[in-house]
């Protein structure tokens, strides 16, 4: 289903430039949604808000209550859209702050190849504030009870559900979220997927893939973050 929706907007980003330029005289990747012809699927911890929720959202991550480093995960996973498994895995030894880059290795990822990602200038000021909490430590989110172990895989989502998104937003949701609304603004499908790690790898591409496209990749991740931070601004003029 989530396949289908990323082509669905692909074609119809295809025919709004189409109609724009009188090529054609109607859109009809408008005119029906996926689900009015595939069925549903149930996936577990799937869940995400709407994209118009994301200010509020935003703005609760900013003033969470709990303790310091579960909010900074969280505004960690909102700039990066990783996996969450790579995210509380992640190791200081994996972080190249010169040259803004984050390279997670192939043996933590879901597609075992190895995954960049583009630090923005938000996300380094995260990860200076880490610094102050775990920079002692391998580990970016070590866990209470074993700091040579990360955090737990739930602490995201029962963060989120103590701030009120039960059964409506997880970890993996902010990568959808981020899917859907840089597609919205008419970045590159492909150097979105490979900045998803989404993209289909084999044998023989695994070896350079995660190389492709590193400067659009480097700017979306930039104009992201940018984008995250003009929502939360916005948001907070409402209040």
């Amino acid at each position: 289903m989530d396949m289908a929706k990323r082509i669905l907007q692909v074609i119809g980003m295809i025919f709004r430039y189409a109609l724009a330029h009188g090529i054609a005289r109607r859109n009809p990747a408008a005119e029906f949604r996926p689900s009015d012809i595939l069925k549903p699927t149930s996936q577990k911890n799937m869940a995400r808000i709407d994209a118009r929720e994301l200010p509020a959202l935003l703005r609760s991550i900013e003033l969470y209550h709990g303790k310091h480093l579960t909010r900074l995960a969280m505004k960690m996973m909102a700039l990066t859209f990783v996996r969450t498994s790579e995210l509380i895995g992640a190791r200081w030894e994996e972080f190249d702050m010169d040259a803004k880059r984050w390279t997670i290795p192939a043996e933590r990822m879901k597609m075992k190849s190895p995954h960049i990602v583009f630090l923005s200038r938000q996300t380094v000021e995260v990860l200076e504030l880490l610094r102050e909490l775990s920079g002692a430590e391998e580990l970016l989110f070590p866990g209470e009870q074993n700091r040579k172990k990360p955090m737990s895989n739930m602490t995201i989502l029962k963060a989120l559900e103590r701030m009120g998104y039960k059964g409506r937003m997880t970890g993996h949701g902010f990568r959808g979220l981020a899917s859907t609304i840089l597609h919205e603004q008419g970045y590159n499908h492909e150097h979105i997927e490979l900045q998803l790690a989404h993209a289909p790898r084999n044998e023989v591409s695994a070896a350079y893939n995660h190389a492709l496209y590193l400067e659009p990749r480097a700017r979306i991740m930039q104009d992201w973050a940018d984008f995250l931070e003009q929502t939360m601004k916005k948001e907070s003029s409402f209040n």
